[in-house]
């Protein structure tokens, strides 16, 4: 038999599961925490693309060490900031949109990359989306 405890515990989080709001939360919150993990691992492998050539030669020319080398440390940067938005998306979100506007500003300095930039804005955008959500679903909060 179950107890009215049992009943009504589960009705919030039923319904937080049915927001819209709440829902587009958990999508960014995934999609910030995986994609910038994956992505950062790539700067390792360059399976997915030759990163290198998405650094502008005055940044090349400026940090120390090979365009290879700045991609490890753009490496372990994108996963610190998935890992950041897994556990504290508040801070995470706008970790990867201030990481972002930086990965744009390098593009549109690149002659050939701004198709990439102009994406990298759409992501920016949806990482603002993600803080600001965050903000509103903090600590279980339920929506109104």
């Amino acid at each position: 038999m179950r107890t009215s405890g049992t009943t009504t515990s589960a009705a919030p989080w039923r319904a937080a599961l049915t927001d819209p709001g709440y829902q587009a939360f958990v999508i960014l919150r995934t999609g910030f925490t995986v994609a910038p993990i994956l992505f950062g691992l790539d700067k390792f492998a360059n399976l997915l693309v030759d990163w290198p050539t998405y650094l502008a030669p005055w940044i090349d020319n400026v940090v120390p060490g090979s365009a290879q080398a700045a991609m490890y440390a753009v490496g372990v940067i994108e996963i610190v900031a998935g890992v950041a938005v897994a556990l504290a998306p508040r801070f995470g979100g706008w970790l990867v949109a201030g990481w972002l506007a930086g990965i744009i500003i390098n593009l549109l300095t690149i002659p050939g990359h701004y198709d990439v930039a102009l994406r990298d804005f759409g992501l920016l955008l949806g990482a603002v989306a993600l803080a600001r959500l965050a903000e509103r679903y903090r600590g279980g909060r339920q929506p109104l």
